[in-house]
């Protein structure tokens, strides 16, 4: 069990709904002696690679939270070291309801799914947001993505965690389930040819 992950889930308000459930000793006794896990193994830099969408997390100032999804092509969530995520903020909506949390709060979460391979990673941090800097927007751009690019944000980790898979379905993003299908077609479209009476 992540040591870091523990120390920012298990409020007092958690720990206590663990103790009434039976949990809490486990939990304790995990976290004590578990690993940090506050930093981005290369195991986990190239699930992240792999990654065309993520879902950010952050607090407004009345205290909801606020979930957007992220997508882009594969890679365009960045590891820029151990500690740090970055990725361009492609324009959308205009709504701002990220950008105008985390200018009052900078307490942020990533929550990264693949459910082709039913893995997801949960990921605690710091969100900063970077406007006008021409450097970071070339840096974080992704080449032949025609979005525009309004800012970029870095996401400074502070803990981690992997979940089991149960409960996660399978799914196939279109362009999995057309690389699926193309040995298939070019394989019927062979048979066909075998089978055509002019051959």
């Amino acid at each position: 069990m992540p040591r870091k992950f523990g120390e920012i889930a298990f409020t007092p308000e958690v720990k206590a709904a663990q103790a009434q459930r039976g949990s809490r000793q486990t939990y304790e006794r995990y976290i004590a002696n578990g690993a940090a896990n506050d930093t981005i193994t290369p195991k986990i830099a190239e699930f992240i690679a792999h990654l065309d969408g993520f879902y950010l997390g952050t607090v407004s100032s009345n205290g909801y939270p606020y979930i957007q999804f992220r997508g882009g092509p594969p890679g365009f969530l960045n590891v820029l070291d151990e500690k740090t995520l970055g990725f361009a903020d492609f324009s959308g909506n205009v709504q701002y309801i990220t950008v105008g949390n985390l200018s009052g709060n900078d307490k942020a979460f990533l929550f990264l799914m693949d459910y082709r391979h039913r893995r997801r990673i949960k990921i605690w941090g710091r969100a900063e947001l970077i406007e006008g800097n021409a450097d970071w927007i070339e840096r974080l751009q992704m080449p032949n993505y025609p979005a525009a690019i309004e800012r970029v944000i870095l996401f400074h980790v502070e803990a981690l965690s992997e979940n089991c898979p149960q409960h996660i379905p399978i799914r196939y993003s279109e362009t999995e389930v057309e690389a699926m299908m193309a040995p298939l077609r070019d394989r019927i479209a062979q048979l066909e040819q075998q089978l055509s009476p002019h051959n």
